[in-house]
């Protein structure tokens, strides 16, 4: 699969599966498997439920980003992106901080196998710095900073090591775009509504903001989930990048 950027509004929405259990997985993916474009697949559920719950997805003629945000030594990390291909997943990812030989490593295990196996080609994304990030805890790590230019700089990095694209805030869309220019896929988590908590996240914008400022697809996890009606949720973020 060529990374391209969505067509519709729907297509545009990553629903974050951050649930405790595979029943939970199977009715959220039931609920709005006509109303997004991929379901995310994290660490907690991925850990429960293993490769049933893609199985899962993909049986209802869903799209899965597994996001397991790989980050080991290359040979390790290529070998985890060809098990993923093989699982047919539409996108998954890795920590760029793992750095460029890690990075380009992984993309070629995964198009090398993709082509012997004939199957699609994922998208192949890079996390730069974690939303829950902020300046303080940046340098708390040992990286100066400031974090737009960690994020800059990671993102081209990334692109160099033949990555399709980064999960980056929504913040950093400008400095990436910037860098990397329009084709770079960026998908951006932190996405909330003015009324929403903000929960962990320490940069945010609005679903509508993010595309403005050149997002390609947008996370959204809990602003649907604890809504009092999902399908309006969804249907208020459509009309809002609409």
């Amino acid at each position: 699969m060529d990374p391209m950027t969505p067509t519709s509004p729907k297509d545009r929405i990553i629903f974050a599966l951050d649930v405790e259990h595979f029943t939970e997985a199977r009715q959220w993916v039931t609920l709005l498997k006509d109303r997004v474009g991929i379901f995310k697949v994290g660490k907690q559920l991925f850990t429960h439920s293993g490769p049933k719950v893609i199985d899962m997805i993909c049986q209802k003629g869903q799209k899965v980003f597994l996001d397991l945000k790989y980050h080991d030594i290359p040979n390790t990390v290529a070998k985890a992106g060809e098990e993923a291909t093989k699982h047919q997943v539409a996108v998954f990812n890795l920590h760029a901080l793992g750095g460029f030989e890690m990075m380009k490593k992984t993309v070629e295990a995964s198009k090398a196998i993709s082509k012997s196996l004939n199957l699609p080609r994922p998208i192949i994304l890079a996390v730069t710095i974690l939303t829950s990030m902020d300046e303080e805890s940046l340098q708390e790590v040992g990286i100066p900073g400031p974090l737009i230019e960690e994020v800059g700089r990671l993102a081209l990095l990334s692109q160099k090591a033949g990555v399709d694209g980064v999960v980056a805030s929504p913040q950093e869309i400008g400095i990436i775009r910037q860098r990397c220019g329009e084709k770079f896929l960026i998908v951006t988590p932190g996405i909330r509504h003015p009324s929403d908590k903000k929960d962990d996240q320490k940069r945010t914008l609005t679903p509508r903001e993010a595309i403005e400022a050149g997002a390609d697809y947008l996370v959204i996890g809990r602003p649907i989930k604890e809504a009092k009606d999902p399908i309006e949720a969804v249907q208020k973020i459509v009309e809002d990048i609409s």
